[in-house]
């Protein structure tokens, strides 16, 4: 896949600080552009699936679904024990 040309404003300490990582990785600016937009965007994937799982498990029972499940065990228990194995 062909690469796309951008331009991008930075400020001049964050240029420096980015050239001097880049010097000190041993990679473009623009290699080193392209590592970080990628980390950048799996973290956010990350985060929404992330945030997707914590909806999806949100959903605990409430005290009236706890009472209702201890008193069904409770009853599935008396049935069990009345059984001849």
């Amino acid at each position: 896949m062909g690469g796309v040309k951008t331009a991008i404003s930075l400020d001049e300490e964050l240029f420096n600080k980015v050239n001097k990582l880049a010097r000190d990785m041993h990679v473009s600016r623009s290699r080193l552009f392209t590592i970080a937009v990628k980390d950048y965007l799996k973290k956010q994937e990350n985060q929404s699936l992330l945030a997707q799982l914590n909806e999806a498990y949100s959903d605990y029972p409430d005290d009236e679904e706890k009472k209702i499940s201890q008193s069904m065990r409770a009853e599935h228990s008396k049935i069990i024990k009345q059984e001849s194995w």
